[in-house]
């Protein structure tokens, strides 16, 4: 009797196994083709984002000729490495000054006050934490259009009681991208705040530190990563801002002009372009994208795992 039901199994089995390999071939062939697909659209992406920073960093060093006559091919005749040096005098040179100045201050603030937040929100429960939380939450659903006007009439009011705030000055930009850029720091520190082992700040509270001490000497250094991956992302969206600089930043009579890079290369572009210096045009676009791609470069790999940080721990 047993000799017959192992009989049967085995039979059932070997009939069985045709089917799975069918369908491990079948999956196969799947898996194989969704990679082919995968990697030629990964393939059309690079080529669609390499393509055009390539052209501008090409035709940068390009005649005014080459640029109207061949504006599409990537080989200049000659390199003509004067546009940078004829663009950088045009002002250039000022941008750079004008958007590091407000950079340096407005991230490390948006940083420092972000992560203090961040941390607050995501480590203590009291009374209100989740209403200010969201409180920061929903400044990532309104879009800084509608508060345009407020903001200029607000600015503009500020310089009659604060002479240091008002139109064309550095620290009314620099409290305002700090506003503006504090919802999604908190947002995305609170989550990677959360990730971090309670018992080392418990630790950190039995040696004698205080909640301050903590924060500063153990919590924060534990959250490099994320510390890094957000200050890029800030580096690169106030760099690249151009409405708020433009609503703000409004020349005043008997000031000198302040602008920041996106904002002095628009007025760069509508003054060479009447002067048909479209090769210093392309210079200045280079100069201007350059430092952002090169920041991105270096950081790539603590931006990344400070991306996927959260979900290991």
């Amino acid at each position: 009797m047993s000799t017959v039901t192992h009989t049967s199994g085995q039979q059932q089995t070997d009939l069985a196994a045709p089917g799975r390999r069918a369908q491990a071939a079948g999956n196969g062939i799947a898996g194989r083709v969704f990679n082919g697909f995968s990697h030629l659209f990964l393939a059309v992406w690079a080529i669609m984002v390499i393509y055009p920073l390539l052209w501008v960093v090409m035709s940068a060093l390009k005649t005014d000729s080459e640029v109207i006559r061949e504006p599409l091919s990537l080989i200049p005749k000659s390199l003509q490495w004067d546009n940078f040096a004829r663009a950088w005098t045009a002002g250039i040179d000022s941008f750079f000054l004008d958007t590091l100045l407000v950079l340096v201050f407005s991230v490390t603030l948006t940083m420092l006050l972000g992560s203090m937040a961040a941390y607050a929100l995501a480590r203590y429960e009291f009374r209100g934490n989740r209403l200010i939380y969201w409180m920061f939450l929903s400044g990532l659903t309104l879009p800084v259009y509608l508060a345009a006007v407020p903001l200029f009439k607000g600015v503009y009011n500020m310089n009659v009681v604060f002479p240091l705030l008002g139109p064309n000055k550095h620290l009314t930009l620099i409290l305002v991208y700090v506003a503006w850029s504090l919802s999604f720091t908190v947002f995305f520190m609170h989550s990677f705040f959360r990730t971090l082992p309670h018992s080392i700040a418990e630790a950190a509270m039995v040696d004698g530190a205080s909640h301050t001490r903590a924060f500063f000497s153990v919590m924060l250094p534990m959250a490099k990563p994320g510390l890094i991956s957000i200050g890029i992302f800030n580096v690169l969206g106030q760099w690249n801002q151009w409405y708020l600089p433009t609503l703000l930043m409004q020349p005043v009579a008997g000031e000198p002009k302040n602008q920041v890079i996106a904002q002095g290369l628009i007025e760069l572009s509508v003054n060479q372009g009447y002067k048909s210096d479209w090769s210093g045009l392309f210079a200045g676009v280079t100069m201007a994208m350059l430092p952002v791609l090169i920041v991105y470069i270096v950081f790539q790999r603590q931006v990344q795992s400070g991306l996927t940080a959260g979900v290991g721990k």
